[in-house]
């Protein structure tokens, strides 16, 4: 079961020395945050604002509405917001590159111009393409951003927050373009009409595979470093089955007893995302093999009772040290919950209850409960419990009071029949002995007249 919005998994590492003004750590694929320091607080949203331009181009692209094969000119209105110290490639007016190498050119090489030429690509105009940045912001529950230009140079009505970032970064990421583009840590254009191939490396060193701040987990990310905003990066780390995404927002830079120096928005976020790996994983916490409970049923064959189980599981991001038995389970029977008795037979698959889970105050369900089995009739039971249940009623009574009434009516009227028939037998019988005792008198008077 995957959570749609930001639930802390477990109280997180203090992490008292963290050098960032802001910054985040959640699952990619769940939203569920393991860490938080000032997640809230608007920040300049700076070179990550590319993290917007590109996930609008590769959507425009899987619409059909835009190819990456497609030749793009320079245009002299695409250079009017760019300052003299704006990070650029110098694209000039007149030059065409193919849309692929200008994103690679934005987001790899930072050059804001190319951010300009994608949007009069893509949206007409500039202003056009901000207008949909800022709504797609709000379509992803962005709170705290805004977006006034299409590249991130510095203005004081463009900000985010680490929040925002990673429900934007996280969006993104569904996306193999994206993906593949800000995976990528080295990469030569083409050749255009006025320019060599440029030769392009990627900021993110989380990517290098000979630098020190190499990560090997990490197989994307965004970079950003300006006076105003810090020493920014959004990451995208994944091992075994969990896919972290980290973002940490005004770090700094230092220089080191050895004279070298370290990019601590790099080691930051490293931390971070060996930190939960180290810590947090996917468990399950309700199987659909699990026995939750299990219900009386009347007129089973052989079975007076079913077992339940749960028809999905729940899998969450837990703390690796986090007991399962904490998680409070609530079951809820419907044939006990309607006082009415659950009847044979059940087939397996039946719906009969629900259970819902309860960990440090979140609920999670509730998840149908199943019949587990097979429960059959017993007919003899039945035909019994029928009979009962009928005769039980108070129609029921009243036609067998009626019955017995006329029971007896029939038994009295016998019985009264018999008496008279006897009385009736034995004055004939009477009569008969009387004929012939007269007949018997009259033969001897003629015996002695004789």
């Amino acid at each position: 079961m995957l959570l749609v919005s930001l639930s802390t998994a477990k109280a997180a590492a203090s992490f008292s020395d963290l050098v960032a003004a802001s910054a985040l750590l959640a699952e990619a694929d769940s939203g569920t945050l393991l860490f938080n320091h000032n997640m809230d607080a608007r920040r300049p949203a700076d070179a990550l604002t590319k993290i917007m331009t590109l996930l609008l181009v590769v959507t425009a692209c899987e619409k059909g509405d835009a190819d990456p094969r497609d030749l793009i000119e320079m245009t002299d209105t695409a250079w009017l917001d760019i300052n003299a110290n704006s990070t650029t490639l110098g694209i000039s007016p007149g030059e065409s590159m193919m849309l692929l190498d200008l994103m690679y050119c934005a987001f790899m090489g930072g050059a804001n111009e190319a951010c300009n030429m994608i949007a009069e690509h893509i949206a007409g105009s500039i202003a056009v393409f901000v207008e949909n940045m800022n709504t797609r912001a709000v379509e992803l529950g962005c709170a705290n951003t805004n977006y006034v230009n299409t590249h991130g140079q510095y203005h004081d009505r463009q900000y985010t927050t680490a929040q925002d970032q990673f429900l934007v970064f996280r969006e993104a990421m569904n996306h193999p373009l994206f993906a593949e583009i800000t995976g990528e840590y080295r990469y030569t254009t083409g050749i255009t009409n006025m320019s060599e191939p440029r030769n392009l490396v990627s900021p993110n060193s989380l990517l290098n595979t000979s630098g020190k701040y190499y990560f090997s987990s990490c197989t994307a990310g965004a970079f950003s470093a300006t006076y105003e905003g810090g020493y920014s990066i959004v990451a995208f780390a994944a091992a075994d089955e969990l896919s972290l995404i980290s973002v940490v927002l005004g770090s700094d830079i230092i220089i080191l007893e050895d004279e070298s120096t370290q990019m601590r928005n790099l080691t930051e976020s490293r931390r971070l995302l060996e930190w939960g790996f180290a810590e947090f994983g996917w468990r399950t916490v309700l199987s659909t093999s699990d026995f939750v409970a299990r219900a009386s049923v009347l007129n089973g064959a052989g079975a007076d009772f079913v077992n339940l189980r749960p028809e999905t599981e729940i899998r969450l991001i837990l703390g690796n040290d986090v007991p399962l038995e904490q998680f409070v389970r609530t079951v809820t029977i419907y044939s006990e919950a309607s006082d009415e008795p659950l009847m044979a037979p059940i087939s397996a698959g039946d719906i009969l209850g629900e259970v819902t889970l309860t960990y440090n105050g979140i609920k999670y369900g509730p998840i149908l409960l199943l019949a587990k089995t097979d429960v059959g009739l017993n007919r003899l039971v039945y035909i019994k419990t029928q009979i009962a249940d009928m005769l039980a009623t108070r129609t029921a009574r009243i036609i067998i009071w009626i019955l017995v009434v006329l029971v007896l009516l029939y038994v009295s009227l016998v019985i009264r029949y018999n008496v008279i028939r006897r009385r009736r037998l034995r004055r004939i019988k009477e009569a008969k002995r009387r004929l012939i005792a007269e007949r018997q008198g009259l033969d001897e008077d003629e015996d002695q007249y004789e």
